[in-house]
């Protein structure tokens, strides 16, 4: 696994705690190749012998720029995974129309899909190593693909990916200024039977609602495949390129 890395990579995975987080962790801790393990979320995880916990908010870059600067005492960064992100709370959901626009619900779900993975990036890319490989990938959405948004809806948090995956675009240029074999992408998961889309999934195909495990598995697989030159892009967890 993930043998486009350098052998002992170091990873860090932001959002251990959530489903497909927690089942990053577990892989790669798993993965004799990969020397340590940092693992975030908003309650520090268990330390063991190779996984190291820290707690971070995704709404405060004070406490992502503090873990940053514990994971690089160690030395530098070969894989950074950004599992993080927000659809609904008990509060709102996703909006069917332009009526239902409220912002300080937009506000949120920027904060939290957009705001809060670019603060990572700020962070982290400059601890990913000059001269090897490395990867640094955020969960985005199909759904945040402009060109293939095809029934509407969803304002805020089709919008909060859109936003990201162009971010993500703007920071694969920018490390391949000076990181020539760093990769940047996004995620796309699939329809992975979590509490983000448990309101959803009765729709959801026969065969096509994934367990946190297999969505790990398959979207650790795309990274696995991947080289420098498709830095900027978005992959599906089947290993399709989405169209922004």
């Amino acid at each position: 696994m993930l043998e486009n890395l350098p052998e002992n990579y170091r990873a860090v995975v932001f959002g251990a705690s959530g489903g497909i987080g927690a089942a990053m962790v577990a892989a790669l801790a798993d993965d004799p190749r990969c020397a340590g393990l940092w693992a975030g979320a908003r309650n520090a995880p268990e330390n063991d012998d190779k996984i190291t916990g820290f707690a971070f908010d995704l709404s405060d870059e004070a406490s992502i720029e503090a873990a940053a600067e514990a994971i690089g005492q160690d030395g530098p960064v070969h894989l950074v995974l950004v599992t993080t992100g927000i659809l609904h709370t008990d509060t709102f959901g996703p909006e069917r129309s332009w009526r239902e626009l409220d912002a300080a619900t937009m506000a949120e779900v920027f904060a939290l899909n957009t705001i809060g993975p670019a603060l990572i990036a700020k962070h982290l890319l400059d601890l990913m190593p000059r001269d090897e490989a490395a990867i640094f990938a955020a969960l985005s959405a199909r759904v945040g693909s402009i060109g293939d948004n095809r029934l509407g809806g969803w304002h805020s948090y089709r919008s909060s990916k859109a936003a990201l995956n162009m971010l993500i675009r703007n920071f694969a240029i920018e490390l391949g200024r000076k990181r020539k074999q760093a990769i940047c992408v996004g995620l796309h998961p699939g329809t992975v039977d979590t509490g983000l889309s448990e309101p959803f999934q009765r729709g959801v195909p026969e065969g096509k609602l994934f367990t946190p495990e297999y969505s790990a598995e398959k979207l650790l697989g795309v990274l696995s495949g991947l080289e420098a030159s498709d830095s900027g892009q978005a992959f599906a967890w089947d290993g399709q390129v989405i169209a922004w």
